[in-house]
């Protein structure tokens, strides 16, 4: 999944900063201060000031529709930070990955030890690092509780998926990005602790409990058909 989110993340900086809206460094990271140059951008444009760079939004800062392209869209800010981290891997042995333990102190989830269980810890990350305002399930660390998570959707691309673990009955389960489906049998899943590393993780799809959408967000996702691999299915993404 070759990345140009970015390129378009710097795109959106630099023109805010042209326009006199100050995004801080232009490094394409999509992070809170140019949320809210985004958010002060669409206020001064009469635009809805939700911090998002939709269709709408895109025309109005650059006279020209964005490209067509699911997978690098700046209207899923919290999928393109997941995407940014692809390879981030806890530690074997003694220590922490001082990456994933800085997660925690942002978001304020109280986690010291990547050897505890941290999928919900990246979803938690990815979603309040890009949207200021949305709420995040009470105990984000907790995979199932993520099912309480925003809204309703069917699943596509940026969506929060819910999987059992174990069984569907067990306490146990795990969550992540809907990245893409096969035709049959599998979702593609961007998630966190998938190999102890931020991969993409092919899950049968009857384990799917729910997909969720951020409540502040507007609803961008679709359907993505991706290549069927060889690919094991993962099992247990502890």
């Amino acid at each position: 999944m070759p990345s140009k989110s970015k390129e378009n993340i710097q795109l959106i900086q630099h023109e805010l900063a042209r326009k006199g809206f100050d995004p801080g460094v232009i490094d394409g990271i999509w992070g809170r201060r140019t949320e809210k140059a985004v958010r002060a951008y669409q206020a001064s444009a009469g635009l809805l000031p939700d911090g998002i760079v939709g269709p709408i939004t895109w025309r109005s800062l650059f006279g020209n529709d964005a490209v067509d392209d699911q997978f690098n869209s700046p209207a899923v800010p919290w999928f393109q930070e997941a995407r940014r981290l692809i390879g981030i891997r806890e530690k074997v042995g003694p220590g922490n990955e001082p990456t994933i333990i800085n997660w925690a102190k942002s978001a304020g989830i109280s986690y010291t030890d990547d050897d505890i269980a941290w999928c919900g810890l990246f979803a938690a990350h990815c979603v309040s690092a890009t949207l200021a305002d949305e709420p995040l399930p009470n105990n984000p660390l907790g995979a199932r509780q993520w099912s309480n998570f925003g809204a309703p959707c069917e699943p596509c691309v940026g969506a929060i998926l819910v999987f059992w673990r174990e069984s569907r009955t067990s306490f146990k389960g795990h969550v992540g990005f809907y990245a893409g489906e096969e035709s049959s049998g599998a979702y593609h899943l961007l998630g966190g602790n998938q190999s102890n590393a931020v991969s993409i993780a092919r899950i049968a799809r009857d384990r799917l409990l729910e997909a969720r959408w951020p409540a502040t967000a507007p609803m961008t996702g679709e359907k993505v058909l991706v290549t069927a691999t060889q690919t094991m299915f993962s099992t247990n993404e502890a």
